[in-house]
């Protein structure tokens, strides 16, 4: 009998995150849905950008601004202009995530997690390895 590896069962899917020069017309597609804004806008400084969430279920619509022209949402905007920018799964450890993914041969953006939304820990792998979408894992804080 063959051995299968064993895999992680599959995560939950966190949010879906779209670039928009500003979060008002970035938004109102999802508040014309019925859609209502999580909370206040939150600001990610090290990422230059600005997020606007809104729940749909267990997962977030989140749409994405950029604060200074030189973020990845500025950048992504002027190359494709606004649309989806990428997929979040969440996971339980982020760090062991990571070395599992690297030992699968994922290319990773971030070789150590950073500063995400509302406490979360994130790292992105690079979209050649997602099939030409950008993958985010986020680890949210432990209650």
């Amino acid at each position: 009998m063959p051995h299968t590896p064993v895999r992680p069962p599959p995560q939950l899917l966190d949010h879906v995150a779209i670039a928009a020069p500003d979060l008002d017309t970035g938004g109102a597609p999802y508040v014309a849905l019925g859609l209502v804004p999580e909370g206040p806008d939150e600001i990610v400084e090290s990422q230059g950008v600005r997020i606007r969430a809104f729940h749909v279920g267990e997962s977030l619509v989140e749409v994405l601004a950029p604060t200074r022209e030189d973020s990845p949402i500025a950048t992504f905007l002027a190359k494709r202009g606004p649309g989806l920018h990428h997929v979040a799964f969440r996971v339980t450890d982020l760090d062991a995530e990571l070395v599992r993914l690297r030992s699968e041969g994922a290319r990773l953006l971030n070789d150590t997690p950073r500063p995400g939304r509302a406490g979360t820990r994130v790292a992105f792998l690079h979209p050649a390895w997602g099939g030409g979408t950008l993958v985010e894992l986020v680890e949210h804080p432990q209650p």
